[in-house]
C-alpha cells in the first residue's frame, strides 16, 4: 500500500466489496461524493467491532490504494426488511428504492463469494437478517495526496 500522509497512518482499512470492478465503481462513487451510506451484514461484525460514529477509515481500491479517507455519521443495526429508500438511493449505486438496492444487495450476499468469505456456503437472507447501515462523509480525496 501507499505511503499514507502521517495523521492517516493508524486509521483502520475500509474496504467495499471485494476487488474487482463491484469495489472500483463504489470507490468512485465515494470519492465523487455520489455514495454517503454502505450496507453490510451483522454477522460479519462482533459488536466490538461495529463503525463507531466519528470513526474514520482510509478506503482502498481494488490494487490496495489508498484513495479516500471517511468518517463514519450514522449507524444503524436494523432487519434487513427495515432498510429505507433514502439509505439505498444514498448508496449512490443508482438504486430507484428500496426493491431496486435488496435484489442488488441480495446478489452479492447470495454470491458464492461471499458466502465462501462468511464460511457458509448455503447462507440466504431474509427479512429479519440484521444489516448494519452506516452513512459516512468523505473527508479527503487521497488520489492527489500521495
Amino acid at each position: 500500500m501507499d505511503e499514507l500522509p502521517q495523521e492517516y497512518a493508524s486509521l483502520p482499512i475500509g474496504e467495499f466489496a471485494f476487488p474487482g470492478p463491484l469495489r472500483d465503481r463504489l470507490v468512485a462513487a465515494i470519492v465523487a461524493g455520489e455514495k454517503t451510506t454502505t450496507s453490510c451484514l451483522h454477522l460479519e461484525f462482533t459488536d466490538d467491532e461495529l463503525p463507531q460514529v466519528g470513526q474514520r477509515e482510509v478506503v482502498i481500491d481494488s490494487d490496495a490504494r489508498p484513495v479516500a479517507v471517511i468518517e463514519t455519521t450514522e449507524i444503524r443495526v436494523l432487519p434487513l426488511g427495515e432498510v429505507d429508500a433514502q439509505h439505498a438511493i444514498d448508496e449512490g449505486e443508482g438504486f430507484l428504492g428500496v426493491e431496486d438496492w435488496r435484489v442488488g444487495h441480495e446478489e452479492f450476499w447470495h454470491s458464492s463469494e461471499y458466502r465462501s468469505a462468511i464460511s457458509q456456503p448455503q447462507f440466504t437472507v431474509t427479512d429479519a437478517t440484521l444489516v448494519v447501515a452506516q452513512r459516512f462523509r468523505l473527508v479527503e480525496d487521497l488520489r492527489h495526496a500521495l
